[in-house]
């Protein structure tokens, strides 16, 4: 075969149900959100409570019956053309894959600061560094493309170990909360009064970010035609990996609200810090170094995971021909889709320099989570959309129906769709400590405004190119 435009039939069906739950939950489980939850202290127990409720449920199974009607390759972008047409299906996609254009620079941000951790005290000076930050996160960057571009076959083992090196740490985690719990009492007292969620405005957009965290168990089915039985698999692995997902965010989360005040944590190293202070305590220092390197080491594996999932759509993309023919084209040797995967690595990389932009280490951090939230579920409000939408069309009997039929599964995906489009909105509003407000908004707001525009650009210009 050559390297001109491939067909999803091309593709190597490489990924079981081992692979594909680890996957999801490198995907949808990241220690980072556990700090970013501890943070705000013990009513964020009950906000992920909410948003797996609010979210997360109508999420499971708006994906279950989706992709088991539609196993294709792509995932929402199939899904949004099936119920919407060429140009929902473009813009869905787009904004899906634009969405990590800023997300894997925040995670690979999140990785590097807890690396600090493996050096102790000599290296935390960098944490204040952006060039530190900068190197890292491009050294992460090249490992996650060039692992994918030589095959799921073997980018899949970076996701499956960086899942791994979630778990571990998480379970370090709620071991040493309970040592630290029966020792020491807890570090944060938990009340009635202190699990009740906050109305103010400071504490309410951090809701959209709780939110945020238990996205992923879309991603798999971007990659329909390179799982084995797709149809069989993916339920089985979403289920699977939504308990265990659930069940990591909320233990991790108390684990570290017993061992740390809420004050002394951040979203950059609160997962680390909690862990520190808990080996200390327990007369493990050992331990920290060896914790950092399973923090890091889930990051880089979050960002391969999710730069092989978002690649698939401009590679579809480009077989409709709505982007340039090259992004259709498989690597002659591996067969993966190896310019969408180098063309999005390229941009990911202007997104890390972009984030710094007149603005600190955390400010940068913040506004890349925001500029990624926006993005990422402007593509959920076309998938509950669609769900809705596609309920007119007949099931064939091998199809996963929602517990209840359509009304059930109507029910379900507006209330994910209201859920969604609060958390867009919410994800605007800039954090307290953001010291320049206006220029936070702007970039947030701004790029995602301007990922559409551009979007709708090149999809106009791809139908001319298409006639």
């Amino acid at each position: 075969m050559t390297n001109s435009v491939g067909t999803t039939g091309q593709l190597r069906r490489v990924l079981g149900f081992r692979d594909l739950l680890l996957f999801y939950i490198v995907t949808s489980f990241s220690l980072r959100w556990v700090a970013t939850a501890a943070a705000a202290g013990p009513s964020a127990l009950v906000i992920w409570v909410i948003a797996a409720l609010g979210l997360f449920v109508p999420l499971v199974f708006t994906v279950l019956e989706l992709s088991s009607r539609y196993p294709e390759e792509g995932g929402v972008y199939v899904w949004s053309k099936r119920a919407f047409g060429p140009y929902a299906a473009f813009i869905t996609g787009w904004t899906y894959w634009g969405s990590n254009l800023p997300y894997f620079p925040g995670l690979l941000y999140f990785g590097a600061a807890n690396a600090l951790f493996i050096g102790g005290a000599a290296w935390q000076p960098l944490n204040s560094q952006p060039a530190y930050f900068i190197v890292f996160a491009l050294a992460g960057l090249t490992l996650a493309v060039t692992m994918n571009v030589v095959g799921l076959d073997v980018g899949k083992w970076l996701n499956n170990i960086g899942a791994v090196a979630g778990w571990i740490p998480a379970l370090l985690l709620m071991v040493l909360g309970a040592i630290s719990w029966s020792r020491f009492g807890t570090a944060t007292p938990i009340t009635p009064h202190t699990l009740a969620p906050s109305t103010s405005l400071k504490d309410v957009i951090f809701w959209s970010t709780i939110a945020f965290a238990f996205g992923g168990v879309e991603s798999g089915s971007t990659m329909g035609e390179e799982i084995h039985d797709a149809r069989r698999t993916v339920p089985r692995a979403i289920l699977t990996a939504g308990a265990i997902v659930t069940f990591l965010y909320i233990a991790a989360t108390v684990s570290v609200l017993l061992a740390i005040p809420r004050e002394q944590v951040s979203g950059l190293q609160g997962a680390m810090q909690a862990i520190q202070a808990m080996c200390t305590r327990a007369g493990m220092p050992w331990l920290v170094p060896l914790g950092a390197i399973l923090v890091t080491v889930n990051a880089l594996g979050g960002v391969g995971g999710w730069f092989a999932a978002t690649a698939r759509l401009p590679f579809v993309a480009g077989i409709d021909r709505y982007l340039p023919e090259a992004f259709g084209r498989l690597h002659p040797q591996w067969r993966t889709p190896y310019v969408a995967l180098l063309v999005q690595a390229l941009i990911a990389g202007v997104f890390i320099f972009l984030g710094q932009a007149k603005t600190s280490v955390h400010g940068a951090y913040d506004a890349l989570v925001s500029m990624g939230i926006i993005a990422y579920f402007i593509p959920f409000l076309f998938m509950f959309a669609a769900m809705i939408v596609l309920q007119r069309e007949p099931a064939a009997p091998d199809v996963i129906r929602v517990p209840g039929g359509r009304a059930a599964a109507t029910a379900l995906a507006s209330v994910g769709f209201a859920v969604t489009a609060i958390s867009i909105v919410l994800s605007c509003v800039p954090p307290d400590e953001e010291p320049d407000k206006t220029l936070f908004v702007v970039k947030v707001v701004g790029a995602s405004l301007a990922l559409v525009g551009i979007g709708t650009v090149v999809y106009l210009l791809g139908r001319r190119r298409a006639r």
